[in-house]
């Protein structure tokens, strides 16, 4: 009986302390605020010279695919661009998609990115947001007034890496998730049409 008190007063000393970490924001594993800005930094240094190196639309769109496979973690915002559906999805099929969901996003934002031709991006700051970091920069284009590009960085893969944008307010996960449910949609649900669609795109 007295072993059984003890071992209820060791449990219920246990669990204020459970508790308190349990409310804690999960730590963005070995990040820093450090880590996620010089990441955001040597991306937006490879922007800024495809942008100033007056390359055709073509070359500066593969120049901009190599970013996004450097700097980006490209895997988990495809997987999280399809959602659910991916449940459903071979290995093979997967890994198709994560290719071809890597060209049509890369040619999609690098477009975006064209529009800097002129202009510059500069990181203005960072700071922690749960379990990620955001990195702020401010995009100054000829002729328009200076807007925000925010990173959101984190090491889920065990790698520094961005997982979205936000460009002036627009979220690319959100936007992405919406675009690619409307794409297979249209395709009854078809992960195989909906990499083609991919495929084709750009």
């Amino acid at each position: 009986m007295v072993n059984d008190a003890l071992s209820r007063r060791r449990l219920l000393g246990l669990i204020p302390a459970s508790l308190c970490a349990a409310a804690l924001p999960v730590p963005a594993l070995a990040l820093t605020v450090e880590a996620a800005r010089d990441l955001v930094n040597r991306a937006v240094a490879d922007v800024n010279r495809v942008i100033a190196s007056g390359k055709s639309e073509e070359a500066m769109l593969s120049d901009f695919e190599a970013i996004f496979a450097r700097y980006a973690d490209v895997r988990y915002i495809a997987q999280a661009s399809l959602g659910p559906a991916g449940r459903a999805a071979s290995p093979a099929q997967m890994n198709a998609y994560v290719k071809a969901f890597q060209r049509y996003i890369a040619r999609k934002y690098g477009r975006r990115f064209r529009e800097f031709i002129g202009g510059e991006i500069e990181v203005t700051g960072a700071r922690p947001l749960k379990s990620f970091y955001e990195v702020i920069s401010v995009a100054r284009l000829q002729g328009q007034a200076p807007f925000d590009l925010r990173w959101h960085v984190f090491d889920k893969s065990g790698r520094d890496l961005f997982f979205n944008l936000i460009i002036e307010g627009v979220n690319m996960l959100a936007a992405e998730r919406t675009e690619i449910g409307a794409m297979l949609d249209r395709r009854k649900g078809d992960i195989s049409a909906l990499i083609q669609d991919l495929q084709r795109t750009g």
